[in-house]
Parts: C-alpha cells; structure tokens; sequence
C-alpha cells in the first residue's frame, strides 16, 4: 500500500525510529507507556444491583501495541476498553494517556465497536469518514475530503467512496468504520469484538487487512475478543483475564505469532496455555 498523509500524520514517532521497529513491541526502551491502566475496579449498576466487572487490573500499551484484552464472556474486557475510551469511570484505580489521567472521552481515543449499524445510512461512505473531521469543525471540509479519501484508500474503498452502506458487506463497513476512525488520527484505536459478527472467512480477512493496516500505518491498538485464535494472531501482546469479575491471570507477548503461523505447533500450544489460564479457577499465572 502506499504511505500517504495519513500514514504521516498517525505514526508515532517512537514507532518511526529504526530502533523501533527492531524492538518487539512491548519491549522496554525506556520510552514511557502511551496507556497506563493501574489497579482499576469498575462497577456498574443492572437494574438494582451493583456488578463489578474488574478488579484492580493493571496494564501498559506502549506506542505501536497491539494489546489483547482476551477473556470470557462478563470478564469485564468491553468494560475495560469503555473505561479507557472514557465512558465508564473506575470505582477505584487511575487509566493515565500520555501521563494525564483520563478523566473523560476524548477524540486522542476512537472506538470501533461489533456493530456494523455505526454508519448513518442515508450519507455516502466518503461522506461517512468526513463526518466526525467537519461536524468538530477540526478541518476545512477540502482538507477532510482529502483525509478521509486517504483514509479509505487504506483500507481497500477508494472505488466505494460514493456508495452508501446498505450497498456494502457486513465487513466493508466495519472496513468503513475503521477508515473513519483512523482519519481522526487518534493516539490509541480502541476496537471492541469487531469481527465477532463476521463469517469465518470474512473474519479471517479483516484480521489479515487489519494487519497490513497497521504494518503501514502503525498505530497504538486496544482490542478486544473472547477468540483465543485471534488474540494470537491480532496481538503482539495479551491481558489474560479471569471469569467474573475480571482479574489479571496472565500477560503474554505474542509477537512471534501472526497468520503465518496458525495451526502451527508452537502457535496451537500457546493457545492451550491459554486456555487453562482462562478455564482453570485454580491455576495461578
């Protein structure tokens, strides 16, 4: 893929540094985490009663992570990733971005979320990405016109930018969706179950164009799944949470497994490591 001005304007420049791109991503450099999750509880109220989803869970995602947060279901991970998109405030702890407390949303983090119903229906997919840049009034709408084309080159939609999204597959739009956050050019993308939805090979394919985009674009990603498969293939590094509510059982680095290496014999006993973290109350990390 080519490297246009989104490629320049997203890349963090730790991330540009030759060094960087030798380190494997979570390795000590002495550059501080771009995301400081440190002893969070967060509690949220069901009818009556009180839930707490987590219990002080502490993380770092550096710049240019590909951090998993991988759990069961009510594990807490989505809360986790509400909470540092700045939806959902701790009942105890502190999430830091760049050192500051995040006391709020902001546009620094942009979530994609499982849904494909993100996109008003009734705008062109062009019109779709630009539309966050001009209703924040952050750009003349020429400079967002060219962003958000830019945007849509990258991830494969260029020739769909006039098209509208009951036009498109279940995975073009969340190809859209991603296009439109990344023209935010924010500091941490935050993506929840975002292929959960997805056909087994429409999901294999968005993991692979996920991928590529960052290989060239090399942003900071929080995601999240319940797949032990892609969280390995996703990740280059994996929270393992516990069931409910959700502790730290576990972080692993993954770096050294990717597409290439599914069904593998390193890869498949990785995964049942995984497994018997996440599956077996009595094992400690």
């Amino acid at each position: 893929m080519t490297v246009g001005i989104l490629r320049k304007a997203v890349l963090d420049p730790a991330a540009t540094a030759p060094a960087a791109r030798r380190v494997p991503p979570g390795t000590s450099t002495g550059i501080p985490p771009l995301v400081q999750v440190d002893g969070l509880t967060l509690e949220y109220v069901t009818g009556e009663r009180m839930v707490r989803a987590t219990h002080r869970v502490s993380f770092d995602v550096h710049h240019a992570d590909r951090f998993v947060l991988l759990g069961a279901s009510g594990c807490g991970k989505s809360s986790l990733l509400k909470a540092v998109a700045g939806f959902l405030p701790p009942r105890e702890g502190e999430i830091r971005l760049g050192g500051r407390p995040v006391r709020g949303p902001g546009l620094d983090r942009i979530v994609v979320f499982q849904e494909f119903d993100q996109l008003p229906p009734w705008k062109t997919v062009l019109a779709n990405v630009m539309f966050p840049l001009v209703a924040g009034k952050r750009m003349p709408r020429a400079e967002a016109r060219d962003r958000a084309f830019d945007a849509l080159r990258k991830v494969g939609l260029a020739d769909f930018a006039n098209d509208h999204p009951h036009q498109l597959s279940g995975g073009m739009k969340q190809r859209v969706a991603i296009a439109r956050a990344l023209a935010m050019q924010p500091k941490v993308l935050l993506m929840d179950e975002p292929f959960a939805s997805l056909d087994a090979l429409t999901r294999r394919r968005m993991q692979e164009e996920l991928l590529a985009l960052w290989d060239d674009v090399r942003f900071t990603l929080l995601f999240v799944t319940h797949s032990i498969d892609e969280a390995l293939v996703v990740g280059n590094r994996i929270l393992v949470l516990s069931p409910h509510p959700g502790r730290v059982r576990a972080e692993l680095n993954a770096h050294e497994f990717g597409l290439h290496s599914v069904g593998g014999t390193a890869f498949q006993a990785q995964a049942r490591r995984i497994h018997d973290l996440l599956f077996e109350q009595g094992q400690t990390p």
